[in-house]
């Protein structure tokens, strides 16, 4: 027997037992399934614990409303009837806006939250540190806990939008995830979370971008290169907080 210590750089991941017999491509195989299986628990883990505060997810063309913009254009979420959970729920809206606010009751919850820890537990980095090979068998363990923890909370199952239930039909959304699947050149690092205040900066950049553009198609000219807006690193620059820095000798 071998053991392989799998690394995302010089981050460890997991241990794996292997022979000295098994072909090249077969191990290769192998591993990208452990790996992404272990992205795999961690992405339904971070969904359950959304699912546990807040409730199922809203239909697409509902989330990020406003109460008022819900009422206004009429739409209702259809499946907050039908995906109950039992005992009832007790409402704790979603500041988001992804979930429905219909949140499972206590006793619920912690069924949720401790299922979703044991799985964890079960793939976690941890592993290695205490010399404990990672399986195939123990990934799908830990994805059989969190599917039986949801199926006791939610026994009508979940919405068929939901990204929980999609994770279990095999048939998620990963685009957009730098820290998608892993492939045979490894799995590339997750992309930075943009905070609130940096989104508003973008937004207001793109604005009097687009506002610029429409100017130049009325007046048909090049003036538009002595403009800030122009300069690629000017929104870079305005995150680093060194927009107004001038090179060159004081006067």
């Amino acid at each position: 027997m071998v053991q392989l210590h799998i690394k995302n750089g010089s981050e460890s991941q997991f241990l794996l037992d292997t022979t000295v017999d098994v072909a090249v491509e077969d191990l290769t195989r192998l591993v990208t399934q452990i790996y992404n299986g272990r992205l795999k628990v961690d992405r339904i883990c971070t969904e359950i614990n959304e699912l546990a505060e807040h409730g199922t997810f809203l239909p697409i063309n509902m989330q990020g409303l406003t109460d008022e913009q819900i009422e206004e254009l009429k739409l209702k979420d259809e499946w907050a009837e039908k995906c109950v959970p039992s005992g009832g729920f007790e409402f704790k809206k979603d500041e988001i806006g992804r979930r429905n606010g219909h949140a499972p009751n206590q006793s619920m919850k912690a069924v949720l939250t401790k299922t979703k820890e044991e799985a964890k537990a079960l793939i976690s980095k941890k592993q290695a540190q205490a010399n404990v090979c990672v399986t195939m068998e123990m990934v799908k363990e830990a994805l059989d806990q969190l599917r039986g923890a949801v199926m006791i909370v939610y026994p009508m199952g979940l919405p068929p939008h939901d990204p929980i239930h999609q994770e279990f039909d095999g048939k998620e959304d990963l685009s957009g995830l730098q820290a998608g699947k892993m492939q045979s050149h490894g799995a590339p690092a997750r992309e930075p979370v943009i905070n609130e205040d940096d989104q508003k900066q973008m937004m207001m950049y793109y604005y009097r971008r687009q506002e610029e553009l429409k100017k130049l198609d009325e007046n048909d000219d090049q003036s538009y290169l002595d403009s800030t807006w122009a300069d690629r690193h000017a929104l870079k620059r305005q995150f680093q907080g060194v927009n107004d820095i001038k090179w060159g000798p004081r006067k």
